[in-house]
């Protein structure tokens, strides 16, 4: 025989499955959102996610989406140490990302290549 569930662990289940579902939804409409807006116009998209431009929105993004992880880590260990190790590493990883590996991805050393927009479409099938 099945125990039945309080009330109270079903309306906290229930909450907890919609900031979930919230979560995940924005967590893959900012993954797609650079390929999409490269489509909205030739420099549109790259514009705003590239240079220091991008770089600012993106870096300002992470920080304002860790907000509430901050939070958590302050009431964990009830202290503010917890949250800026974390905010320090946030920050180191992000500068890694921007200043070593981005670049290096990129190959800002080579050459651009110039390709025709009719080319462009070869990598979407």
């Amino acid at each position: 025989m099945a125990t039945p569930v309080p009330a109270m662990a079903a309306r906290t289940s229930g909450g907890r499955t919609f900031w979930t579902a919230l979560n995940g939804a924005l967590g893959a409409v900012s993954g797609a959102a650079p390929h999409i807006l490269h489509h909205v116009g030739p420099l549109v998209g790259t514009a705003l996610v590239a240079g220091a431009g991008g770089t600012v929105v993106f870096g300002a993004l992470g920080l304002a989406l860790s907000v509430p992880f901050l939070i958590r880590l302050r009431r964990r260990f009830s202290s503010w140490w917890a949250p800026a190790i974390a905010l320090l590493l946030f920050a180191g990883m992000f500068a890694l990302s921007t200043f070593v590996i981005g670049p290096r991805l990129s190959g800002v050393d080579s050459p651009t290549q110039d390709v025709a927009p009719t080319e462009h479409v070869g990598h979407h099938g």
